[in-house]
Formats: C-alpha cells, structure tokens, sequence
C-alpha cells in the first residue's frame, strides 16, 4: 500500500520547481484587485500589505503594481531565491502564515494568494488578527478551474484516476461539496464574504502542461510517472485545441474578512 506525501512534503516540493512555476502559474485579473477593495471597504494604493506564502511573486507584484507598501512572507529557500531574482526591489522576509515575523496591528491587509491550505487555520487565524490594523483586511484567494468547461472536467477527471494516490486533485477539491469559508476558518472567528471573479488566458500547450505539472501532487509522484501523464495528455488537449492554444478558464474564489475597528474606551 502506497502511503500519500505528507502534506509538508507537498508544500515543500514547490522549492525545486520555482523557476518552474514562475513561468507558468496563472497570474489573477484587475477585476480580483477590484473585488478586494470593494470588499475591504478600503484601497489598496498607498496600503501596507503583507502577502503571505508569497511562493515566486506573482500576486505580490500585481499589489505592488496596484499602489501598495507590500512585504512578502515565503518560508521556501527556492522559492525565495526566485522572488528575489524576479523581484530585486519588493522586501521579503522569510516566514510563515502559523507563526508571522510581522509586528501587532502593523498592516491594512494581509493576503494569501493560492496559500491558505498550507497554513493550520487554528493558528494562522489567531496571527491574522494580530498583525491586521484595526479595520484590516485579510484577504485569501484561489484559481479554480471550473468544471462547467467540459475540457477541464474531462481533465480534472484524468489527473483525479491517475494521482488520487498522491493527494487531493486541485480541481477535484475547489469544486467539492461545502463552503470554503467554513473550511477555512474552522475557529470561526472570521466573518468571510465570498466572491467569484472568472477570468481566462490563452497559452500554447506546453505552457499549460507546463502550469499543472508544477502542482506539488505532480512533483512528489516523481519525474517519470509526470511525464508520462503530461504526454499523453498533450493528445487529449491537442484534439480540443487543435491550433496548439489552449483557452485556460478560471474561477478566481475570493474570500475577505475584516478585523472590527477599535473600540473607544
């Protein structure tokens, strides 16, 4: 019987791979940043934010670009190194959401980008709090491929037979049963509101074989058991996508709680 990585193992697979997933991963739409703010009651220009598991940059750089005082936090040497390179002018800062090397009340928001699974809620919770400025925001999101595309659910049903060994199927799981706030929040100490933002890009193939095979499920099952699968898998895109672009569709699922103003005494 084949014994599933543990889920540090998963999070930790990713260091290898950074340069990897920094060409390849998803970046998120304006409309996300919009729906942050409209939520958070607040701007993110001129904001201090605090990305947290921060991985290569890729949301980090599109809250800089958007006006805010950013910090990241990644507690991964590879992917540090990778932020580093890409990004020589945003601060970082190594760490993680369970124990944040951030001061109390010290940010207006604190994000989580593709990140918050790899945190134990119970304690990350607790430290969100600490560090969010009275009226701060805590905002965590995911890319979520929606299986309403009858090629992403033909897809999600391949990789969920090949890798069900290894781990919950990112496809599979975003779209399971329940609420992904009371998942995420099990202390229930946050009020979340919810938002779907969908959003699409078009890339050629190799990109897109590229984007999945850097899912952590892909690089702890091993080199020849992923390549076996993206080969073959390349024949089964190329004949919905013949021309050799794919059409990637995303449901980004945001959720955003505040922490309540302080009170006068």
């Amino acid at each position: 019987m084949t014994t599933a990585p543990s889920h540090t193992a998963r999070a930790q697979s990713f260091n290898a791979a950074a340069a990897q997933y920094a060409a390849n991963r998803p970046s998120y739409p304006p409309a996300l940043f919009d729906a942050i703010e409209d939520l958070a009651g607040r701007s993110l220009t001129g904001a201090r934010v605090a990305d947290v598991g921060a991985g290569t940059g890729i949301a980090t750089a599109l809250l800089h670009a958007r006006g805010a005082h950013v910090i990241a936090v990644e507690p991964g040497d590879g992917m540090a190194a990778q932020f580093r390179r890409g990004h020589p002018d945003i601060p970082i800062v190594r760490g993680n959401g369970n124990a944040l090397p951030l001061a109390d009340a010290s940010v207006d928001f604190l994000t989580y980008a593709q990140a918050w699974h790899w945190t134990d809620p119970s304690l990350a919770t607790p430290e969100a709090l600490r560090v969010l400025r009275p009226g701060g925001a805590l905002a965590l999101w995911w890319n979520i491929s929606p299986l309403d595309v009858p090629w992403i659910a033909a897809q999600g049903e391949r990789i969920e037979a090949n890798f069900r060994d290894v781990g919950a199927v990112p496809t599979v799981e975003a779209n399971g049963s329940g609420s992904r706030a009371a998942l995420a929040d099990p202390t229930r100490s946050l009020d979340f509101t919810e938002r779907l933002v969908r959003w699409s890009r078009r890339v050629p193939v190799d990109t897109h074989l590229a984007n999945i095979g850097s899912h952590s499920m892909f690089l702890v099952a091993g080199e020849e058991r992923a390549t076996a699968f993206l080969t073959e898998e390349r024949r089964h895109l190329l004949a919905v996508f013949p021309d050799g672009i794919v059409e990637e569709t995303y449901d980004v699922e945001l959720l955003v709680a505040t922490r309540p103003p302080a009170v006068n005494a």
